[in-house]
């Protein structure tokens, strides 16, 4: 799902020159009609607690889905709603579609919905649904998880999907997440300007300077990722992935290594309307270490990016977490 091994930045200590050229003017070509929503965005950007969602009754075997059960995801929400307000999905489908009503009724903020395949016309028509339903919380959509990245779509293409949900949802703020890299390329400009809102995933695991590196050089990395993309892009950015796995510890993940990170990321990196990060995972996910990826070979670490394990219990990442105390909005 987020495996890649992402171009190296020049330097850690500021927003290094990769690729960008500084004097090219930032994209701000936002819709218009999308505009209330956005700024519900923002506010829970600089106000809320963004965690990636994925329902832990889900399954994916040999490319056989086992849907989540709507319960199941009443007891996960139920999990997070103590220290998180905000979520983000992957998928509008395979049980996906009981979220937006089961979020409503626990009083979260925000809603970002993943549509995994922007091609299943299912899965557009339920995001639209939620979209349509739930207009104060569903504060964005995200068409795809990496398509340009493994190669599952082109610029083009999701250019042209872009617009066909546009036409659906004109007051919906819409997006696409790929790894940072993706956009440094002038090129990119064109694919950054039919966005309302830049979603991105950052791992510093998969530098090479990581496993001996401190926590706090981790986190620079990402806000040095962000700083550069804001000279590109003037809209609110959203860090969708970015994380430490809590296994295995052969490979340098622990549950300590995953909190430091964190720590370390709260403080470099203060949330604000224009940009802050998501925690990622909400919970492991024992099947992922199984799922395919564009970068070849094993992956074990998949199973382990949660904040919460398989059984809902939560990791020191999560229990360090303050308790949200401000009500939500929409109330």
């Amino acid at each position: 799902m987020i495996r890649f091994i992402a171009l190296a930045l020049a330097t850690l200590g500021a927003a290094a020159d990769c690729g960008l050229s500084a004097a090219a003017q930032a994209v701000c070509n936002h819709d218009p009609a999308a505009a209330p929503a956005l700024a519900r965005l923002r506010a829970a950007l600089a106000r809320g607690r963004f965690v990636a969602y994925q329902p832990t009754s889900l399954q994916v075997t040999n490319g056989r889905v086992t849907p989540a059960d709507a319960a199941s995801i009443r007891a996960d929400l139920a999990t997070l709603r103590p220290r998180f307000d905000s979520l983000i999905t992957y998928d509008a489908v395979h049980g996906a579609e009981n979220i937006p009503s089961i979020a409503a009724s626990l009083k979260f903020r925000a809603l970002i919905i993943g549509v995994w395949n922007p091609l299943d016309e299912a899965e557009l028509n339920a995001a639209t649904d939620a979209a349509r339903s739930y207009p104060r919380l569903v504060v964005g959509v995200s068409l795809g998880n990496e398509l340009l990245f493994s190669r599952r779509s082109d610029p083009q293409a999701l250019g042209v999907a872009i617009a066909r949900l546009r036409a659906r949802l004109p007051h919906t703020p819409l997006s696409t997440t790929e790894p940072f890299h993706i956009y440094y390329p002038e090129s990119a400009a064109a694919l950054l300007g039919e966005l309302d809102f830049l979603l991105i995933n950052v791992h510093p695991i998969f530098q090479p300077w990581f496993r001996d590196a401190p926590d706090s050089t981790a986190a620079q990395f990402v806000l040095n990722v962000v700083m550069k993309l804001a000279q590109s892009y003037c809209g609110p950015i959203l860090v969708r992935e970015t994380g430490v796995p809590t296994a295995p510890a052969s490979a340098g993940f622990t549950e300590a290594r995953q909190a430091s990170f964190y720590r370390q990321l709260r403080q470099h990196f203060p949330a604000n309307s224009d940009r802050a990060f998501a925690y990622f995972a909400a919970f492991d996910a024992p099947w992922r270490s199984e799922d395919a990826s564009p970068v070849p070979g094993p992956h074990p670490e998949e199973s382990h990016w949660g904040l919460y394990d398989a059984a809902r219990h939560a990791k020191p990442a999560a229990r360090q977490l303050p308790p949200l105390t401000s009500p939500p909005t929409p109330p």
